[in-house]
């Protein structure tokens, strides 16, 4: 008999009464070993969907997630605007593979350390900038398609834009197209998207800018332009330059500027090329260096009148030296206008940038006086600098002409004449204004329109370009604008790169994305099954 027996205990009894509890036992470990799994199943599901939704709304709604502390992959707000606006398709292709631009890269910083300069080049930026760009566009009707192509390899892969454009597309380029509309972006323009702001030539830079956006932005803007603006820019007469020739960079940077906010811009000879109104809307004339013949001059009122239905619009630039134009000073004072042989001074001057000549230069301040004429601008507190304004008068005359005052000199200002550099009058002294001539068309007013800039070096390309600086980009393109009838363009001021900085590439991104979507969740499951593992153990 064992010990339990003589105590009085049945074992099998035991045996019973323990087994309800063991089998309570294990029916808790099942318990919680099934919520554990549940737990993990949901956390899986919740991040899988987290991650799917993210996906789906940065392509709607593109996740602004730049690292970089002065946000060099992100798009301005205009940019933005006219992307998410996009009623069109628009194709972007790049003749030259994504690759190359990282080899740009290495390039010019290499160059740069030959003059012991360290600086950062990063062209890597434009293809992570187009990106952005298709983007955008996706939560808009149109979008955009962008491609790389090795012109080496398949050098007839843009036969099909050729058609549509004039010149040749050259290895480096970048091509916007939009129903049989084509705008090239050369490859020097491509190489200037990083660019150094400082001015003057000899000077090695120590800091850089990116010019890209606003380039390939314009390029959207006009070969999706349903009405564009064709603009007749004067370069020659009977074959010779209008103006000096080192005044050349002038012509070039103002036809550059109204080509990328959406002019189709051709260069003509005033004397022996036809200045069809049929053919333009707008014509140019800068700097004139020598008087225009009679027939020169008919040519320029028939433009104007065009048959009696106006609707036809001249920007004139008169030459900062030349004064004996008696041609031309007929022409305006048939406009009303006279442009004064004095050059507008004033005590309180800033430093403006002269690309053209080089160097850093001293100008007064002009401002609107007629808002109608330029419109809202988006910062009414940049200065309007205009260097070697010639003063404009109004002259009173019977001719159905009216004159508004466009932009003005401060009271402080006061006029030097040119000849003797005597100092004159002091007083506000207009440096833009624009006369018109209408007429009625039963319910509708034709109107023909000649604005005169009194500044040569207005349209200098730094100024134009430091839009973050100065209001001269805004200025004249709304002036143009609204005398033209053009919807309004865009300016967007170039982006100040910083030297130290942390760049996330595309490679990048990529890892970035795939530590978010897969390692995490893996991570967290193998956690889970650990913990049930161990639970289950216990």
């Amino acid at each position: 008999m064992s010990n339990k027996e003589k105590n009085g205990l049945n074992p099998a009894a035991e045996t019973a009464a323990e087994a309800p509890e063991k089998k309570k036992h294990n029916f808790k470990k099942l318990k919680f070993g099934s919520m554990s799994v549940i737990v993990l199943i949901l956390v899986i599901a919740i991040v899988i969907v987290i991650n799917l939704m993210a996906g789906l709304l940065s392509k709607r709604y593109p996740l602004k997630v730049d690292l970089t502390p002065d946000k060099r992959y992100e798009l301005s707000d205009e940019s933005i605007e006219v992307l998410q606006n996009l009623d069109k398709n628009v194709e972007i292709t790049v003749t030259n593979t994504r690759d190359t631009f990282a080899s740009m890269s290495a390039y010019f910083e290499q160059m740069y350390q030959q003059y012991g300069v360290n600086l950062e080049m990063p062209y890597e930026m434009i293809p992570e900038i187009l990106d952005k760009y298709k983007l955008y566009a996706e939560s808009s009707k149109g979008g955009i398609d962008i491609k790389y192509v090795d012109m080496n390899r398949d050098p007839d892969i843009i036969s099909r834009y050729s058609k549509y454009y004039n010149g040749e597309i050259k290895e480096g380029s970048i091509v916007v197209y939009c129903n049989e509309r084509v705008k090239v972006i050369a490859s020097d323009e491509v190489v200037n998207m990083i660019r150094s702001p400082q001015t003057g030539g000899g000077q090695v830079p120590t800091s850089m800018n990116f010019a890209g956006e606003s380039v390939i932005t314009s390029a959207i803007m006009s070969v999706t332009d349903t009405n564009p603006m064709k603009v007749a820019i004067v370069k020659t007469m009977n074959g010779n330059a209008l103006y000096e020739t080192r005044l050349e960079p002038l012509s070039t940077s103002l036809e550059s500027f109204l080509s990328k906010n959406g002019y189709d811009c051709v260069d003509v000879d005033i004397a022996t090329d036809e200045i069809s109104p049929a053919d333009y809307d707008l014509l140019v004339v800068q700097m004139p260096n020598v008087d225009f013949s009679a027939d020169i001059i008919t040519k320029l009122s028939d433009f104007l009148y065009n048959e009696g239905n106006y609707q036809k619009n001249l920007l004139y630039i008169p030459s900062l030296t030349a004064t004996n134009l008696p041609n031309i000073d007929e022409f305006l004072a048939d406009w009303s206008i006279k442009v004064e042989p004095s050059i507008i001074l004033d005590d309180n001057m800033i430093s403006a940038p002269l690309e053209t000549l080089g160097m850093n230069d001293a100008s007064p301040v002009m401002s609107v006086s007629d808002a109608e004429s330029v419109g809202t601008l988006a910062n009414e507190t940049l200065p309007i600098a205009a260097p070697y304004t010639k003063a404009l008068t109004v002259i009173s005359k019977n001719n159905e002409r009216v004159v508004k005052e466009v932009l003005k000199s401060s009271p402080t200002s006061y006029l030097t004449d040119l000849s003797t550099g005597e100092k004159g009058e002091t007083g506000s002294f207009n440096a833009a204004l624009l006369s018109s001539r209408s007429k009625a068309d039963g319910l509708d007013v034709n109107t023909s329109n000649l604005l005169v800039l009194g500044s040569t070096f207005f349209a200098d390309n730094a100024l134009l370009t430091y839009s973050n600086t100065y209001n001269n980009a805004n200025v004249l393109i709304s002036m143009v604008n609204n005398m033209t009838g053009k919807e309004n363009g865009v300016v967007i001021a170039e982006k100040a790169l910083q030297q130290s900085n942390i760049a996330v590439t595309g490679t990048e991104g990529k890892v970035i994305r795939w530590i978010v979507i897969a390692v995490i969740p893996l991570i967290v499951a193998l956690a889970g099954t650990i913990v049930l593992l161990r639970r289950r153990n216990k």
